[in-house]
């Protein structure tokens, strides 16, 4: 009989502890996927996938040790305890290692609320092969698509079970599916390449086959006949599409592994303004249908919405306990992990504060500068914040667009280009970060 993962995470700790173990935590993972791509009206690749995969973190003192598996058999789990028992002891002490108080743990949580898990069937290979033939239709449809590169559908559920000895067990199910689309334009050197996807929780939520196919294509065509920009100091815009990897990098120097590191351009900066006065960042864990949403860390702390930048002030790092420990700070509930490593922090659904005009009204009042669609690479200073990143995007003259423009890179610095940042009101509340379109004057253009 096919056990729960509860059941396998309780069995795990039990294992643990008849080993040696003075302290354990047990994070495991029962997944199914499916996917199938297309290509040429047929199919060309499908996959299903099932697995259930155990993590198991163990403590002798201050020493730990991590063991993970995909086999859950008994005597398979009793021999990772007793590897994992063993590898603690000869480890090196780590100050900061160990779990939650009791007292930390979440309590009463709801799941349900979150709606993580779509119960309606599970889809069938046809039907999901039917919505990738669909996309790819509906891509080379588009006038100027001369081929589609990739279309897929996919179907997922994973449940999730973490467990511990200070009593904190808790867990949930999410579901996922997915549509994309890739399409081609152009022919030999001059062939351009875009996109579209969608992926939710709830397969009711998921935009058509048609419609993603449809602006897959459309977008390739806009790009032919694509060439460098100029050199040069612009304003840049960056499409709603790709804005949230700049507030990414505002993450990414807000988090406490990396400042507890000193590898931060920002970890002299809490307090300090770090984006305009009128422009907040919330992250809201609890925020129905969405991806990052979650009724408790890895490290059975509750979750809970928190304003990481206020009225332009970083008011907070992203801690779970070991860094919060190395900063002196209590943990913010923000750890995540897989089953073959430590918890580390990590965001769940972000938002930035919309601007009041549109995406339009931005091209306008920019002038002559770029518009990114596409970023490829980066190379980012963690210390310092300087950037520079490959772009593609258009060329836009006397606030409108102009023409298709390619291989160019953009570079700045990210406190500077984060305190200039002005926003569209275009966002995606539907995606796990709603960030609009961002527009930053003054950048550093390299081109022709």
């Amino acid at each position: 009989m096919t056990r729960s993962p509860e059941a396998i995470s309780h069995e795990m700790l039990d294992l643990a502890r008849k080993a040696g173990a003075e302290a354990a935590d047990t994070i495991v993972i029962d997944g199914s996927s499916v996917s199938v791509e297309v290509r040429g009206g047929a199919l060309e690749h499908a996959e299903r996938a099932e697995s259930t995969d155990v993590g198991l973190r163990v403590f002798i003192g201050k020493q730990q040790a991590i063991v993970s598996g995909s086999d859950s058999r008994p005597e398979t789990l009793a021999a990772m305890a007793e590897r994992a028992v063993a590898m603690a002891r000869e480890a090196p002490e780590d100050p900061f290692a160990g779990l939650a108080d009791p007292e930390q743990l979440a309590g009463d949580f709801s799941v349900d609320s979150l709606e993580l898990f779509d119960s309606t069937p599970e889809p069938s290979a046809d039907a999901l092969m039917q919505d990738a033939l669909t996309a790819e239709a509906a891509a080379l449809a588009v006038e100027g698509v001369t081929q589609v590169s990739d279309a897929a559908a996919s179907y997922g559920t994973h449940q999730v079970h973490l467990s511990a000895t200070n009593g904190f067990s808790g867990g949930y199910a999410r579901s996922s599916r997915s549509v994309s689309c890739v399409a081609i334009s152009g022919e030999g050197t001059g062939m351009e390449r875009d996109y579209d996807g969608d992926s939710r929780s709830f397969q009711s939520d998921l935009r058509s086959p048609d419609e993603i196919g449809r602006i897959a294509g459309e977008r390739a065509v806009q790009r032919v006949g694509a060439r460098k920009p100029e050199t040069g100091r612009f304003p840049v815009l960056f499409d709603e599409r790709i804005s949230s990897s700049l507030i990414g990098h505002l993450l990414a120097a807000s988090n406490g592994a990396a400042v507890a590191r000193g590898a931060s351009w920002l970890k002299d900066s809490l307090g300090q303004q770090v984006l305009p006065a009128h422009l907040s960042l919330i992250e809201d864990p609890h925020r129905p249908r969405i991806a990052g949403s979650r009724p408790f860390d890895a490290e059975g702390l509750p979750t809970a919405r928190r304003m990481i930048v206020e009225n332009g002030v970083l008011t907070g790092w992203t801690l779970d306990l070991s860094s919060a420990r190395k900063l002196g700070m209590n943990s913010t509930g923000n750890a995540a992990r897989g089953v073959s490593g430590p918890p580390s922090p990590s965001n769940w659904n972000l938002s930035l504060t919309q601007g009041e005009f549109g995406r339009d009204d931005l091209l306008r009042d920019m002038g002559t500068g770029l518009l990114v669609t596409s970023m490829i690479g980066s190379t980012i200073n963690p210390n310092t914040g300087d950037y520079s990143r490959g772009a593609s995007g258009f060329w836009v003259e006397n606030g409108e667009i102009s023409h298709p423009v390619n291989e160019c890179t953009i570079a700045g610095n990210l406190r500077d280009m984060l305190m200039r940042i002005i926003p569209a009101n275009d966002a995606r509340t539907y995606l796990s970060r709603v960030v609009p379109s961002l527009l930053i004057e003054g950048m550093t253009l390299a081109g022709n």
